[in-house]
């Protein structure tokens, strides 16, 4: 993950980053909110326009996030929802972005091991702030990625872990490459998504 592919140049932007807190996670342990305070992503409300016009991340969404996302994501921003993995088909069954409204863009992430503590090497139960930075890594663009991550337990941890398959998921040119990718490196493993 060390290529100048992951380093942004001067013209490019910082992807915008939305957020929808559906609000039944514990504060403290909001990845979210954390983003939220530290002004690195912005507040969006369930099945507002502006919170599907981009990319959403969505784990129930049948295709995964691949690069041929990225230049949608650079002009219209990447979303997540923000909420308890006890809770997520609550959430999603309850209106979030992706239950009121139909995005045309909605993806799951690609198969990743969780990096924080509390869900540590599980596939898939990623927290709001790794889902983040997963999709900003997976599109190149690693220096966003560790903005993100910093400050959290775990962060780190979650890019190391996952760099092998980050790698292999950032040269994949589509969706369907990217399905290839997954069962190459993980095998009959069931596919799951970041929230």
């Amino acid at each position: 993950m060390g290529s100048s592919a992951s380093t942004p140049s001067r013209s490019e932007r910082p992807i915008r980053i939305g957020i929808v807190v559906v609000g039944d996670d514990h504060p403290r342990a909001c990845t979210g909110r954390r983003l939220l305070r530290r002004r690195l992503a912005r507040s969006l409300a369930a099945g507002s326009a502006r919170a599907v016009a981009g990319v959403l991340l969505d784990p129930y969404a049948e295709r995964p996030l691949s690069p041929a996302d990225r230049p949608r994501a650079e002009r219209l921003g990447l979303v997540a929802v923000d909420c308890s993995w006890n809770r997520l088909s609550e959430a999603y069954a309850r209106g979030t972005p992706a239950s009121t409204s139909r995005p045309r863009v909605r993806r799951r992430l690609p198969m990743l091991l969780a990096g924080n503590p509390q869900h540590f090497g599980r596939l898939g139960e990623l927290n709001t702030a790794e889902a983040l930075a997963a999709a900003l890594a997976v599109w190149g663009r690693e220096a966003e990625a560790r903005r993100l991550l910093e400050g959290f337990a775990g962060g780190e941890a979650f890019l190391a872990i996952n760099r092998r398959r980050i790698e292999r998921y950032r040269s994949a040119g589509s969706a369907e490459e990217v399905l290839r990718a997954e069962r190459e490196l993980f095998g009959g493993a069931e596919a799951s998504g970041g929230s």
